[in-house]
């Protein structure tokens, strides 16, 4: 398959079930809000050393808010309900609680209920004052602003990780270049986010390591300066090679966010640099959702 130039590879990429949650953080001003989430969903790139893979979602107008306040809508995935609801408790005390003006709200309605400020309320030291609204539960815990209004439990779903595709080029800059303009139009899928550091991750992994202590590595096989040293999956022009990484609520999130940035990439198409379009698996044994490519780009 070609597509303005560039070739789609055979392929696919393998993702995993996880557990995901979404939360909403308003505050006074929109500002106030993003700098909050960028709190919330800071270090979570990867359940690898992170705990938990996070990133905003989107964000919201006044008028999609609970409170009628400019808002963000986050989402944090983890590989368990467990770990889940501790880095949501965790990073909402931290990053949220002690942020100006802000509030924190349920994003899901169903799915198992997990606290969000159902404990954080304790540090009212019994100040604290519980509300009941249309069957949901409210806290406002006193703080030196004012109050720190946040709703009890959000909801707990199923979900994906690790959707993936990398992207080929014959330089660094326009490999960014092609990866920017894909995130830019992923960013508008619902119910996806994209972990690593501005959506793109340049450090691709491969499972196991020829040291014991690490589980994973650079994956080598796409490398362009291991062409010459290793089983190299890259021609002699592709000169570098970045990997954008989604997770999701559903495969069906996942592949149209996948669908949409990929085009992006090959909107570009080979006069801007871009040779293939590749993805990450491992042999199949990883995960139990595949995305592959030809099929999405059909």
């Amino acid at each position: 398959m070609i597509i303005n130039g560039v070739s789609i590879d055979a392929t696919f990429a393998e993702a995993f079930p996880m557990k995901a949650t979404r939360a909403i953080i308003t505050a006074q001003h929109e500002k106030w809000a993003m700098i909050s989430a960028q709190a919330m969903t800071g270090f979570a790139t990867s359940v690898i050393a992170c705990g938990c893979e996070a990133g905003i979602e989107r964000v919201l107008s006044p008028d999609e808010t609970p409170d009628g306040r400019p808002g963000v809508a986050i989402m944090i995935f983890a590989m368990g309900g467990k770990g889940l609801a501790k880095q949501l408790e965790t990073r909402a005390g931290q990053c949220v609680l002690t942020s100006p003006t802000s509030a924190l709200f349920a994003g899901i309605d169903g799915g198992t209920r997990i606290a969000l400020g159902k404990n954080l309320r304790y540090f009212g030291d019994g100040f604290q004052v519980s509300k009941l609204i249309d069957g949901k539960r409210y806290w406002r815990v006193p703080v030196m602003d004012g109050e720190f209004l946040t709703e009890a439990t959000t909801g707990q779903v199923d979900a994906v990780g690790g959707g993936n595709f990398l992207v080929l080029a014959e330089s660094q800059p326009q490999a960014l270049a092609a990866c920017e303009a894909a995130i830019d139009v992923m960013r508008t899928v619902p119910n996806v986010i994209m972990p690593f550091p501005g959506g793109v991750v340049r450090s691709g992994s491969k499972v196991g390591s020829k040291y014991k202590s690490l589980g994973a590595s650079t994956n080598d096989a796409f490398c362009p300066t291991l062409k010459g040293m290793t089983a190299t999956e890259l021609s002699p022009e592709i000169e570098s090679v970045m990997e954008i990484v989604i997770d999701g609520l559903s495969k069906a999130d996942i592949d149209k966010a996948m669908r949409v940035g990929i085009q992006a990439v090959c909107d570009l198409g080979a006069a801007n640099g871009i040779k293939r379009i590749s993805a990450g698996n491992y042999g199949g044994k990883l995960g139990p959702f595949h995305f592959h490519l030809q099929e999405i780009m059909a």
